[in-house]
């Protein structure tokens, strides 16, 4: 009898330290989250499940087109790609980005680029006609969706706080056939 009590004790704390363990990892470095919507397409696809590391800006900061996960204003989690960072000049022109002054390639947008027809992919704009400032703000991102005209971003809900970001993503996992690493 002392032997099986020791053995479903044993099975107790092995449980115990594993949820505490799953717990931990999902709070403090990795969970899954769920691509709602078609603000990040062609790069993302509505129900793509990825993973968000949330210990990656611990030991750095975001750089420039990393694809992060933030809690927006409406409650609610949006994945969207980094754009500027703060103390940059942002400014579309021509579907152009131009960084202090500097044109970027994009070449995440070039499928989707290729098939607008009716203007440009990105309407021009400058970074005060966004946020009324000349810069991004210290201690925050402008954000904005890859899918350009169908995406609510620093656009609309201003320069993101850096406090509002989960962490980076680039990791899809579901569905089976579309896992990837994505940049």
């Amino acid at each position: 009898m002392p032997k099986e009590k020791n053995e479903l004790l044993e099975w107790i704390k092995a449980l115990i330290i594993a949820v505490l363990l799953a717990f931990l990892i999902r709070k403090f470095l990795f969970a899954p989250i769920l691509v709602d919507g078609f603000s990040m397409m062609p790069t993302l696809h509505d129900r793509d499940k990825m993973i968000v590391n949330k210990f990656s800006y611990t030991i750095g900061e975001p750089e420039r087109f990393d694809i992060i996960v933030f809690h927006a204003p409406e409650n609610k989690d949006y994945i969207k790609r980094v754009i500027g960072l703060p103390g940059d000049r942002i400014e579309y022109k021509n579907d152009t980005l131009y960084v202090n002054g500097k044109a970027y390639e994009e070449p995440y947008l070039e499928e989707y680029k290729k098939q607008v027809i009716d203007g440009p992919l990105t309407e021009p704009f400058t970074l005060e006609e966004k946020i009324d400032r000349e810069t991004v703000p210290e201690g925050h991102l402008f954000v904005m969706g890859d899918n350009r005209r169908f995406s609510k971003d620093s656009r609309h809900i201003g320069a993101i706080p850096m406090e509002k970001v989960i962490g980076k993503t680039r990791v899809v996992f579901w569905p089976i056939e579309g896992i990837r690493i994505v940049k």
